[in-house]
């Protein structure tokens, strides 16, 4: 983990009026139950720390977003409509989405989802161009890729390494992601947990800890399924 926190001042200091055409993004989303309070698994979870909706909308990325940019938005099937509203705040026009299906090992869909009105076992990546831009289409990879991937769960909401080279086939450099884990070659990397070091401390199912994370990667290997 960094020292910094996730704040507006922090963002501008790290992307120092640099213009990106690729953003990539998988914000702490805060979960709320029919109370309107903070949903309690989220005590129970607790990770890392969320932001409310506002805080998320407010990070200035309009401002780093080159005439062509292209945003990659992930949001829980629940909160589709929070997902579009940070969209439109951070200057992005709604244009379509990937959906990710969680599977097993078998490839069968991952039950262990959750949800009040269905068990989820998928989420969504939403896609938007800049608005007012130029003619801004998709890289040429694109007219191929079909927007559905299917990949194993890891530890708590982090997202599949599958979807990064389908992004980088059909949008341009220069690429950032924001609430980013770990660090990725070519791409600019911003978050509390963006370091070269990063390891989860703790597991959300059993097989999902450090040891068996790396266990399964050996099992599975040449697993990882290209998108359908």
């Amino acid at each position: 983990m960094t020292d910094f926190e996730i704040t507006k001042e922090n963002f501008c200091q790290f992307t120092n009026g640099k213009k990106y055409n690729t953003i990539y993004a998988d914000p702490p989303w805060q979960f709320r139950n029919r109370t309107g309070k903070v949903a309690p698994e989220n005590k129970k979870l607790m990770r890392y720390e969320t932001m409310t909706l506002d805080d998320i909308k407010a990070l200035p990325v309009s401002e780093i977003a080159g005439d062509k940019a292209h945003l990659y938005l992930w949001v829980p099937n629940a909160l589709l409509p929070d997902g579009l509203a940070v969209m439109d705040a951070w200057g992005f026009e709604y244009k379509g989405n990937i959906v990710w299906e969680k599977v097993r090992k078998d490839g069968g869909p991952d039950g262990r989802g959750v949800g009040f009105y269905f068990r989820n076992v998928t989420e969504l990546i939403l896609f938007g161009i800049k608005k007012k831009s130029a003619p801004n289409r998709t890289l040429q990879p694109a007219r191929s890729q079909v927007n559905l991937i299917r990949a194993m769960k890891r530890e708590h909401s982090r997202k599949p390494d599958e979807i990064i080279p389908i992004i980088e086939a059909c949008s341009q450099a220069p690429r950032i992601e924001l609430f980013a884990r770990g660090v990725r070659e070519g791409w600019d990397m911003w978050g509390n947990q963006a370091t070269a070091d990063y390891e989860p401390t703790w597991s959300t199912y059993a097989n999902h800890t450090v040891a068996q994370i790396e266990k399964a990667k050996r099992e599975t290997q040449g697993y990882r399924q290209e998108a359908i």
